[in-house]
């Protein structure tokens, strides 16, 4: 590849990753309105079944079979994606927009916590900068969560926060799709199967559907189309791009996010809130730096 077409490539993956984050966004204002008509399993319901009519349709024109020999790590990876989205789209019916988008961007905090804590149980080293930039990344939190969340609100602080440690669980099971070869339409398709099933379900523990209105209606399938054409996007970004400058753009999110909640709700602006995410973003930009070199040492070692 030639400089100039990787820097091309390089330029679209950076340009669908920050339309990806705002279309995010986009669905996170969204949520918000629509949770005061709808619960989060119905919200959780209709997103789904939008995305599995797109994806399916998609997939047969790209000629990409639904059929898949891995049964096991879908439904692992759906487990942990749908309770992720769940606890997301609930903890943002009662929380500011930038705190839960922030809260569910620590993903790469837990990941990181995670293989830190893998290594340790097999005895194999933990890098000190990737520990402090974890506890970083957390003391950030703290200082989002303190002067953005009422008494009231702590249960969606805590669904926010682990919304963030279900993603990054279901990133992992995507890490084994993609090593067994799975194609990312085949993980989005069953991932919203996954999504319609639990949010049926939620649907019916929490009394039953609501009834619908022309608007709402309307918003509910304008959530789905934003929702899986940013997810689209958002892979493909990552299947051409950099992992590095990907993890950094991504965080674009958590800035339009506040920006939406300050315009559209009116959400409070807080000295300490901004701290923290400014906190948080940088914690995972570094985690995310350190993890990458690791593995390309690991690929390519230096010699004796």
């Amino acid at each position: 590849m030639s400089a100039a077409s990787a820097r091309g490539t390089a330029w679209s993956a950076a340009a669908l990753l920050v339309a990806s984050c705002l279309l995010f966004s986009l669905v996170g204002v969204l949520v918000k309105l629509l949770s005061s008509t709808y619960s989060s399993g119905e919200l959780v319901f209709y997103r789904s079944l939008v995305g599995m009519v797109c994806m399916a349709a998609y997939a047969r024109w790209m000629g990409i079979g639904l059929a898949t020999p891995v049964p096991g790590l879908h439904a692992r990876r759906c487990a942990a994606g749908v309770l992720a989205l769940s606890a997301w789209f609930h903890s943002m019916g009662g929380l500011p927009l930038a705190t839960a988008m922030t809260l569910n961007a620590t993903s790469s905090l837990w990941m990181a916590a995670f293989f830190g804590a893998g290594a340790l149980l097999g005895r194999g080293g933990v890098e000190r900068r990737l520990v402090w930039a974890v506890l970083a990344g957390f003391v950030g939190v703290a200082a989002v969560l303190q002067p953005t969340i009422r008494q009231d609100q702590w249960l969606h602080g805590l669904l926010g926060l682990g919304s963030g440690m279900l993603a990054a669980l279901a990133y992992v099971q995507l890490i084994a799709l993609a090593r067994a070869g799975e194609p990312e339409e085949r993980a989005v398709f069953y991932f919203c199967i996954g999504g319609m099933l639990a949010g049926a379900g939620l649907t019916l523990a929490s009394g039953g559907p609501h009834p619908h209105t022309a608007s709402g209606l309307a918003l509910l399938l304008l959530n789905g189309l934003l929702a899986t054409v940013a997810q689209w996007m958002m892979t493909r970004a990552f299947s051409i791009g950099r992992p590095l400058a990907n993890a950094t753009l991504q965080y674009a999110g958590i800035v339009f996010s506040f920006l939406l909640g300050v315009w559209i709700f009116d959400d409070p602006v807080t000295p300490l809130a901004v701290g923290g995410m400014i906190l948080i973003v940088a914690a995972g930009i570094v985690v995310t730096g350190l993890r990458q070199k690791r593995q390309e040492d690991t690929a390519h070692p230096g010699d004796p």
